[in-house]
């Protein structure tokens, strides 16, 4: 297991999912743990259940983040981890809604999905530049297998989340340019047992069925092996990883769709 005792993390979206498995991994792993989340009453349940601090956050608010990193320095003294989870679908194909309902589905994806991921990087590299012992961290942005095979029923989704593989190698290599010790890589889900695939089985039933027969394996994920893959490059084990993308796909973009 990678160690990660002294370091402080922030952690997005941890009321549930892959965040709050996250959540539980780091702090296993020694960490020190912020997690914040839309969901006062389960995120706070998930962060007394593990010993870390709680505060209600919406990612797609830019003016919020620099309070929510100063919160993790006053707390625990500096940061070197932050995990941008948090995220939102909108079911919405490019031709499913009126003008009206398809541009605020997809002004509300993205400044969650996309925006809020680039103002917790600004934020967290401003924070992580101040650190004592100089600058250095590791901020890990969560995008999704439909970065890369996309869904024709989610284009605001399948956008944002194409947009975060992007943006992490833009700020992993600004930071890499700028003498910056600090890494940026991307986990890449596959089809994972989160809240999102249970509420969307109550309208959809044997939508999880489908969603786990799109890996060769034939099941969902556990969030916790999202998470595992989290903390790894959240870690110094891998020093040399930074704007790289990590797969934990089951192979589902290893086959071609026919097989």
């Amino acid at each position: 297991m990678p160690d990660l005792s002294g370091k402080v993390a922030i952690v997005t979206g941890c009321a549930s999912g892959i965040g709050a498995a996250t959540v539980r991994r780091l702090v296993a792993d020694g960490a020190r743990v912020l997690g914040t989340d839309l969901d006062p009453v389960r995120g706070q349940a998930l962060c007394g259940e593990t010993g870390a601090l709680f505060v209600q956050q919406d990612v797609a608010d830019r003016a919020r983040w620099p309070q929510i990193v100063a919160t993790a320095v006053e707390a625990f003294g500096r940061l070197d981890i932050l995990v941008n989870n948090a995220g939102m679908v909108s079911h919405a194909g490019i031709g499913d809604l009126d003008d009206e309902a398809m541009f605020a589905a997809w002004d509300t994806v993205l400044a969650v999905n996309l925006t809020g991921t680039m103002a917790g990087c600004r934020a967290a590299i401003a924070a992580m530049r101040e650190n004592p012992g100089g600058a250095k961290g590791a901020i890990v942005n969560i995008a999704s297998t439909t970065a890369i095979a996309p869904l024709p029923t989610d284009v605001g989704y399948s956008a944002s989340k194409a947009g975060v593989r992007i943006l992490s190698k833009s700020v992993a290599t600004w930071c890499a340019k700028a003498g910056l010790a600090i890494r940026c890589n991307t986990v890449i889900p596959g089809a994972t047992h989160t809240g999102i695939l249970d509420a969307a089985e109550v309208t959809m039933p044997g939508l999880m069925a489908a969603v786990a027969r799109t890996s060769p394996l034939n099941r969902l994920a556990d969030p916790a092996e999202t998470a595992a893959a989290i903390a790894f490059l959240a870690s110094d084990e891998c020093p040399f990883m930074t704007g790289a993308e990590m797969l934990v796909d089951g192979a589902a973009m290893s086959i071609h769709p026919g097989f």
